[in-house]
């Protein structure tokens, strides 16, 4: 019995160190993978998702994640990427910078490596700093504020839309081609609003055939904006150009109308929101704004399209193309990298193109999607419509 018991408990004490040496092993593993960057065969894939999912802005942010979800759903039909499967994982941010800091050191408390957002500028800029010390690539489909490429401090930001100085100089051309010559420019004080505004303000005073008659900002969430709606007046501008969101436009514009100055209105991309046309109603029509160039003619923009329509019983809101875009730019960077290694995925989206709704891309030195850009549109009977 005594020798029974003896072999019982070395059997025991083997097993138990089986055990162990496996948890060690295991632990190895997981260990060389946060070291390395690599997906572990057969693990889970994070797509961090950040951006306005609430307030007034969520109408930016929403479709960015249904675009991840469209695009998980997808890869992961065809075996995921590298043998992981993608999981979808959103931040709200509100556009605002201090809840954007908050989701990006989420994403880094995660281990996230990739992250598809942020929506606003100022969001994204303060968020930046963090992704970079975490070594984790980032990748917008609207925060166009262009020292985000263009200053060189943040190698691991990408985009899929073209910077505000491209559209600021498309916004000014189209002013001159409507005849005006002394423009009013307001702005709602922030990183892409005014400084879109900024850039217009500039193309303006280097042509000696067009001036600015006022350059003024207003405070966003304000109830009333008739004092800046009287300076427009008071200016003698024969049209006005804005730099901001819907939720401001909508109510100087519906201010200027209501007091009888039915001057041209212009806006930026942050305006193109069929939000802007529900809010302002009537106002509405008539009003200019740049937006992303058409893709509608491209196969998977149609694709990306129908599926949105299949999967949730609506059109896409706005940046869903370019949303859509970044998050199969990313995973395929991904997958063409060979992990999720900081350095590798980023020199695949500067070396390997890929097909998207917006087109067969890849990014230039700055992080600029190569060949993308802005179109004007116009309000007409309660829809924006593409100017040729």
């Amino acid at each position: 019995m005594r020798v029974k018991l003896s072999l019982i408990a070395l059997c025991l004490v083997m097993v138990a160190m089986l055990a162990a040496c496996s948890g060690e092993a295991e632990k190895a593993d997981e260990k060389a993978d946060v070291e390395t960057g690599e997906v572990a065969p057969a693990a889970k894939l994070v797509l961090g998702v950040a951006g306005a999912h609430s307030g007034d802005l969520a109408s930016y942010g929403l479709p960015t994640v249904n675009a991840a979800k469209l695009v998980a759903a997808k890869i992961n039909a065809a075996g995921g990427v590298n043998g992981a499967m993608v999981e979808v994982v959103a931040q709200d941010d509100q556009c605002k910078p201090e809840l954007a800091t908050n989701a990006a050191t989420k994403m880094l408390s995660d281990d996230v490596k990739i992250v598809l957002g942020h929506i606003c500028s100022g969001a994204t800029k303060a968020a930046m700093p963090i992704y970079l010390d975490g070594k984790i690539v980032v990748m917008s489909p609207s925060a166009t504020n262009p020292p985000l490429t263009q200053s060189g401090e943040y190698p691991n930001f990408f985009r899929t839309i073209a910077p505000d100085d491209a559209q600021a100089a498309l916004e000014v051309e189209f002013a001159k081609s409507l005849g005006l010559k002394n423009i009013a420019i307001i702005h709602d004080k922030g990183d892409y609003g005014k400084g879109f505004a900024s850039f217009c303000k500039q193309f303006i005073e280097a042509d000696a055939d067009i001036q600015v008659a006022l350059f003024e900002g207003v405070t966003p969430g304000a109830v009333d904006y008739s004092a800046v709606v009287q300076k427009i007046k008071g200016s003698g501008a024969d049209g006005v150009i804005f730099g901001g969101y819907h939720p401001e436009a909508s109510k100087v514009v519906t201010g200027m109308r209501k007091k009888g100055l039915e001057v041209p209105f212009l806006s930026d991309d942050g305006v193109k929101d069929d939000t802007f046309i529900k809010v302002a109603g009537k106002y509405a029509e008539g009003v200019y704004a740049t937006g992303p160039m058409d893709f509608s003619s491209n196969p998977l923009y149609q694709e990306a399209i129908a599926a949105h329509k299949a999967e949730f019983g609506a059109d896409p809101g706005p940046f869903f193309p370019e949303a859509y875009s970044a998050a199969l730019a990313l995973l395929k960077a991904v997958e063409n990298a060979g992990s999720t290694n900081y350095d590798k995925v980023i020199e695949a989206l500067h070396t390997k193109k890929v097909d998207t709704p917006v087109g067969n891309i890849k990014f230039d030195a700055r992080g600029d999607a190569e060949g993308v850009g802005f179109a004007i549109y116009q309000v007409q009977d309660g829809k924006y419509v593409e100017i040729k």
